[in-house]
């Protein structure tokens, strides 16, 4: 009886310590920062990008899916390497840099392989950050509708 008790308030602490995660699967792009510090640069790197989607969200975190765990030598995971991303929410676009903290290889074939990875948000601001939110609480229920702004126009 002890046991289980300790075992409720264990499990209702782990609970508490986690951040709740929403499940949504969502476009994600990926890249890095460019080495060099100009115009051409910085659209090179943005155009060098992982493409993906995500599997859920935390407000500390998200994980998503991509087909490869680096581009070039610069890999998702490890390395203190800060990632740019934007993801395609339904309540609008957000970016963010979050940095890779593990990842998993998924599928059972080689032709169906991709990599699950889990990242911390390291910066998230303003809109991006209120969007973000919103979606985190509400899900799908922040969206902003077309048919809610709808007028007849009747004199």
């Amino acid at each position: 009886m002890i046991r289980e008790l300790i075992t409720k308030i264990n499990r209702a602490m782990s609970e508490r310590m986690v951040a709740p995660r929403r499940k949504h699967s969502a476009p994600v792009r990926l890249w890095f920062d460019a080495d060099i510090q100009s115009e051409r640069a910085l659209e090179a790197a943005r155009a060098d990008c992982i493409i993906g989607e995500t599997i859920d969200f935390s407000r500390s975190g998200i994980s998503f899916l991509v087909p490869s765990i680096r581009r070039k030598e610069k890999y998702l995971v490890g390395q203190e390497r800060k990632i740019n991303v934007e993801i395609d929410l339904p309540t609008g676009k957000v970016y963010m840099r979050v940095l890779g903290k593990r990842y998993k290889k998924v599928g059972i074939h080689i032709s169906t392989e991709k990599f699950l990875v889990g990242a911390a948000i390291s910066s998230l601001e303003g809109a991006d950050k209120d969007t973000y939110e919103t979606f985190v609480v509400n899900g799908h229920r922040g969206a902003k509708g077309t048919a809610h702004g709808f007028e007849l126009g009747i004199d």
